[in-house]
């Protein structure tokens, strides 16, 4: 009976452990991705890291990633740069995998 209570325990912890993990790389995507979009727009140094955390924050507002996108989408279009929604996700999923990477190698 213990082993059973035992292994139920870790699969709870490494749920766990993969849910945070999960959170931190998807925080990270969207830093990325901040400090892209930053770039395009002609932010630099603590503008652009400014301009990240409130993507990152955005992220906060609904379930997935539709609300990083239409952000995204509305700040790059009023500082007049041309950005699709296909470019925009594209870009998101190459930095997810660039997140993923940085965050397994620290």
């Amino acid at each position: 009976m213990a082993s059973f209570t035992e292994r139920e325990q870790a699969f709870e912890n490494k749920f766990k452990h993969d849910a945070e993990l999960r959170f931190k790389i998807i925080v990270r995507r969207n830093r990325l991705v901040g400090l892209w979009a930053a770039e395009l727009m002609g932010k630099t140094g603590p503008d652009a890291d400014e301009y990240a955390k409130s993507v990152v924050e955005s992220d906060f507002e609904k379930p997935g990633h539709d609300d990083v996108v239409q952000k995204l989408l509305a700040d790059l279009q009023a500082a007049g740069v041309e950005m699709s929604e296909h470019r925009l996700v594209k870009q998101m999923d190459e930095l997810l995998v660039e997140a993923q990477q940085q965050m397994t190698t620290e």
